[in-house]
């Protein structure tokens, strides 16, 4: 009988994890594998009873111990005040997901208001910054402290019907990889791009239900959308030892992007 077991270090035992956004849809998920690990998880969200109830689920079903607490992540008051509450459950932070996001559809691309393009970058952007900076003083105390953010695939492909979105979420990506370079030997920072992952929040945006019926269908190289189990696996992987040697990256989460066709 073999003791070899290839998934030790995909563990979280021993972590303590900040997950915004983690109520519904991918978040939920990403809270439940990194529990599911072994991980202290607590879920951040607007939605402060939908973030316990989320909690509460989560463990009744991975047997660790779980919480939620009502956070708006564009309040600095917030932001510390989950950092505080982290730190007194679990005695401190390890790992932090800045999962939070959303973005509407426009109308017309060409008339976004400044203030909505700014509040956009203060959401998608500027949260996961002032995040990351409230809970580094705890990350820096611990083994294998990372910053993961999710990302979206919006960032890197002409997007104009979700401009704002899509522009907030880019500014992300250089964010990370400067962060990574500033925090070198001390903090792992990487970003997950995600795709096309069919949750209700894309009712939430404007997308009608014939767009949402055609996504179901996507022209990617796997053909199928994705789950939000696929971004939590991903994410389960950045998170853990199991990617120490991983920084500073963009991964792609996408069923492998639209299939080029060279002759139609």
């Amino acid at each position: 009988m073999t003791t070899y077991d290839p998934f030790a270090e995909f563990r979280m035992d021993g972590h303590n994890v900040i997950i915004t956004g983690g109520a519904q849809n991918i978040g939920a998920g990403i809270a439940k594998a990194l529990s599911g690990a072994g991980a202290r998880v607590m879920i951040a969200d607007l939605n402060g009873e939908k973030a316990r109830e989320t909690a509460a689920s989560i463990s009744k079903v991975t047997g660790n111990d779980c919480r939620g607490v009502a956070c708006d992540v564009t309040k600095e008051e917030d932001i510390q005040e989950t950092v505080r509450l982290t730190v007194e459950a679990y005695g401190g932070v390890s790992t932090l997901v800045n999962n939070v996001g959303w973005g509407g559809v426009h109308k017309d691309p060409l008339a976004i208001s400044a203030e909505e393009l700014l509040a956009s970058y203060t959401l998608n952007t500027i949260s996961a910054y002032r995040m990351t900076v409230a809970c580094l003083p705890h990350l820096l105390l611990t083994k294998n402290p990372t910053v993961t953010n999710s990302g979206s695939f919006s960032s890197v492909v002409p997007a104009y019907d979700i401009l704002a979105y899509a522009t907030a979420k880019a500014a992300l990506n250089q964010m990370m990889v400067s962060m990574a370079h500033a925090l070198a030997k001390k903090v792992r920072v990487n970003s997950i791009l995600i795709g096309t992952v069919l949750t209700e929040g894309y009712s939430a945006a404007g997308i009608d239900a014939a767009t949402q019926e055609r996504m179901l269908h996507p022209d990617s190289l796997t053909g199928r959308p994705g789950r939000a189990e696929d971004v939590a696996n991903a994410m389960l992987w950045l998170c853990s030892p199991a990617s120490g040697w991983v920084s500073g990256q963009i991964i792609n989460v996408n069923g492998g992007g639209g299939v080029v066709r060279l002759l139609g």
